[in-house]
């Protein structure tokens, strides 16, 4: 039995996995991992008296601090490693089909169509809120159980090789890109490195027998499913989402919904059971919501923002039907050399709606203000935003709150 089959066998004794020491539930395996700033180690010891029943440690300190606790702990060479190949055996044990989604722009949003669809048919498991990276893929997969019939599993990405890392640990039968947008542009070192990082989902799946959910109108994603001469490929047109009622904001939306009724359609869900889940879908985290309050209409898009999320959410305000508009744009992160230009070009697209307020969050637009001369009021922070609200108060407007989840607009919502 090697290490793997071993840790599994302990996994199989334990309610869940937690790689907290403070959230560990009764009976789970707590997996101690490093980071830049923290050493789960060090809490092995707390983690089993808290109610963990083993942990996995890659440090011989918490065996030698209490040898008494010895037998309830597993050593390995790598925890984070440990942690990503369990979820790939836990995985292969459950056999399920599962359909991964990645993309610049409406990763979340299509995930919780597409569970909700597919959940009219099956058990569905699908990604809790963001653990979709390197560690909150594998606690993904190692959450779902032998009722789980279906999973659906986020995965983001800052860089290439990310995608195909998680790939190689979820290992998708099926796949959706959203989309290929301007984001994480210093990770991915531009436009054609978010091609190729995206693309690594394509890769695994035309290397491996699965299959992709494709639209017809989208001309890049169409390019990259044909580079890969083994890929299957669903195509669909968006205009199957034509006519369905959401509560989704902005138009930007309508490719999120068709592709949660191409995989619908794939597997033999009725299409007005499909339109009833969508219809039943209300977002309630940060995106693309519609918040009706005392003074003011919202729309509430703060997640997260890169120019591509930014110039859909602007062109939706553009064609908004409301007399008094307010844009409050926060910073877009991680953009590197691009950052200058793409801040400048998103306060252009900004500018050209008629008769409307701007008001900028961060030092980016800040400097694309000054470049531009613009008539716009720039705070640096949003508390200095949230106090400017507090002595002037906004009434009857129609506002879009848009920036990188780093600028936590959503701090003022209260005000407005």
């Amino acid at each position: 039995m090697n290490d793997i089959e071993q840790l599994y066998d302990l996994f199989n004794e334990c309610t869940g996995v937690a790689t907290d020491s403070r959230n560990v539930s009764e009976g789970a395996l707590f997996v101690a991992l490093r980071g830049a700033s923290f050493d789960g180690n060090k809490f092995v010891c707390a983690a089993l008296e808290g109610g963990a029943k083993y942990a996995v440690t890659d440090s011989d300190e918490p065996a030698t601090e209490r040898p008494d606790l010895a037998e309830r702990i597993f050593r390995v060479d790598n925890s984070l490693e440990a942690l990503q190949a369990l979820a790939r055996e836990h995985r292969r044990r459950l056999a399920l089909p599962i359909i991964g989604i990645v993309g610049s722009n409406g990763k979340t949003t299509t995930k919780e169509l597409v569970s909700r669809v597919l959940a009219e048919k099956f058990e569905v498991y699908a990604t809790h809120g963001n653990l979709n990276n390197h560690i909150g893929v594998p606690l993904t997969l190692l959450a779902m159980t032998r009722d789980t019939e279906f999973g659906v599993v986020e995965m983001g990405a800052s860089a290439c090789g990310e995608i195909a890392l998680l790939a190689s640990i979820s290992e998708p039968n099926y796949g959706i890109i959203t989309n290929i947008g301007r984001a994480h542009l210093e990770g991915f070192g531009g436009e054609e490195g978010v091609r190729k990082g995206k693309g690594e989902l394509f890769d695994f799946l035309a290397e491996n027998g699965g299959r992709a959910f494709v639209p017809d109108e989208d001309a890049t994603l169409m390019i990259m499913a044909a580079e890969r001469e083994n890929l299957a490929v669903e195509h669909y047109s968006r205009t199957i989402a034509d006519g369905v009622v959401s509560h989704l904001e902005g138009e930007y939306n309508h490719a999120n919904i068709a592709a949660a009724i191409a995989v619908g359609h794939f597997f033999d869900i009725p299409q007005e059971r499909m339109a009833d889940a969508i219809a039943n879908y209300i977002p309630d985290n940060n995106r693309s919501q519609r918040v009706t309050s005392e003074h003011n209409v919202l729309i509430v898009d703060c997640y997260n923002a890169n120019p591509s999320s930014m110039a859909a959410a602007i062109e939706n305000m553009r064609t908004e039907q409301a007399e008094h508009k307010l844009l409050i744009l926060g910073d877009m992160l991680e953009l590197g050399e691009w950052s200058a230009e793409e801040h400048r070009h998103t306060l252009e697209l900004a500018l050209a709606i008629d008769d409307v307020e701007i008001f900028t969050v961060g030092a980016n637009f800040r400097e694309a203000a000054r470049t531009l001369m613009a008539d716009v009021k720039c705070f640096d922070n949003t508390a200095i935003l949230g106090e400017y609200l507090t002595l002037n108060a906004m009434r009857g407007r129609t506002i879009l709150l848009k920036g990188s989840r780093g600028m936590a607009l959503e701090k003022i919502i209260e005000k407005l």
